[in-house]
């Protein structure tokens, strides 16, 4: 088959890196790639909402099937866009239709969603800046801390969590009536807090069948201990540690089957990735969102661990025959830590010179935020890199990844030190 990978970031090198191993893909692209998918890859030069180029380079290579790396083209209905054009409507696209991205394309919808199909997850309601005043009130019925989430899709830094009530007020004026978010926070939800230990789950789906993938533990904030600034994540570890069977069990009855059984009520048609972004609480899983897509950094150490052929695994899905397939996962831990550009998640500079990736034997480095410039691998984004290992436990992953890690530079090179520290 040729297979097509949409994206730029470590997701879509692991995707290329995982895909290019099986004998079922023979040609692959990745638009518009990085550094890491050129060398197992053809990358072309394609951003991944220009539909248009997207279907002229499908046909020029005939590409058998598509998979969407990041939620942007999702939320926009490329998948309706291939159904909809009978030159491509025969490729198959890895990633559900407009009306089921809405899950991670808007947060009331999700909360919608997650009530009717009676679901744990926190309480909540949304705001405009019309009724930002009730905002207020509602705030107060709550105890600290504060959870805004802007409604649209704002890069993963759309959460803000205050303790300060006077602050929280602020900040909910900021989201609605000055747009600190753009159109993402022309609609405000408001969450009760949940306090507990967070994870997250992936599961395949062909429409009706589904597979749990490993489940794995990311690290959002910049700084050590979880403190600083939200980012796109700063490492993950997979298996997590407090994930019991038992624990498993509960979120396989209370969250996915209603979820793959709400989609099919809800009429909402989807093929590919759900991300379900989890909290423990006590000994209960609660769902704090969904993504569409598979998470990043979480893919670098969940598609590691999968031991099956990846390239059957999207024709089962395509196929409708996810039921036929048994996933085999490796019982080693893996972990990644992800090195970042100084000044991220606020302003950076880009185009330093990556060296030493040719030194790293006991880690995988996937790419993520880097670009080859006359010959040399250059950062071009605020995640740079993303080292993982495998270890009989997560202590041993982590000990080889940071091993790794000493021997790449880059100016102003960042990464966290503590991966693994709640564990």
């Amino acid at each position: 088959m040729n297979i097509l990978i949409l994206g730029s970031g470590g997701r879509e090198h692991t995707f290329a890196w995982k895909i290019a191993q099986s004998d079922g893909c023979k040609n692959l692209y990745v638009a518009p790639g990085n550094s890491g998918t050129a060398a197992v890859a053809t990358n072309v030069n394609i951003g991944v909402t220009d539909f248009d180029a997207i279907k002229h380079l499908v046909l020029d290579k005939n590409i058998d099937v598509v998979v969407v790396g990041p939620e942007d083209p999702l939320v926009n209905g490329i998948h309706d866009y291939f159904l909809n054009d009978d030159a491509i409507k025969h490729v198959s696209v890895i990633g559900p239709q407009k009306a089921a991205a809405e899950l991670e394309g808007s947060k009331e919808f999700a909360k919608e969603f997650l009530y009717r199909h009676n679901i744990p997850t926190a309480a909540y309601e949304s705001f405009t800046k019309d009724t930002v005043e009730k905002g207020y009130v509602f705030l107060e019925t709550l105890k600290p801390p504060y959870v805004l989430k802007a409604d649209g899709l704002a890069a993963g830094k759309g959460v803000v969590i205050l303790n300060d009530l006077d602050e929280a007020k602020a900040e909910l004026k900021s989201m609605l009536v000055d747009a600190k978010f753009g159109d993402a926070s022309t609609k405000v939800v408001i969450e009760e807090f949940l306090d507990g230990i967070e994870l997250s789950c992936f599961v395949l789906t062909d429409g009706t069948n589904y597979k749990i993938l490993p489940t794995a533990k990311d690290y959002k904030r910049i700084g050590e201990g979880d403190t600083g600034l939200n980012t796109g994540g700063m490492g993950a570890v997979s298996p997590v540690p407090f994930a019991t069977d038992e624990f498993l069990s509960k979120i396989e009855e209370r969250i996915v089957k209603p979820t793959i059984n709400g989609l099919k009520k809800d009429n909402l048609p989807y093929i590919g990735f759900i991300f379900i972004g989890l909290i423990k609480v006590g000994d209960d899983p609660k769902v704090i969102e969904y993504n569409v897509r598979m998470g990043d950094p979480e893919t670098e150490v969940v598609f590691p661990r999968l031991k099956n052929d990846l390239v059957e695994i999207l024709k089962a899905m395509a196929n409708g025959t996810l039921n036929t397939i048994d996933l085999e996962i490796d019982e080693r831990a893996a972990t990644t830590i992800m090195l970042v550009s100084g000044g991220y998640p606020e302003a950076y500079e880009k185009g330093k010179e990556i060296t030493g990736i040719e030194h790293i034997k006991d880690s995988i480095p996937f790419h993520a935020g880097a670009q080859l410039q006359n010959g040399k691998i250059v950062t071009s984004g605020g995640r740079v890199i993303a080292i993982t290992s495998y270890g009989d436990t997560y202590h041993e992953a982590i000990k080889k990844s940071y091993q790794s890690i000493e021997k790449l530079h880059f100016d102003k090179m960042n990464y966290r030190k503590d991966i693994g520290f709640d564990l």
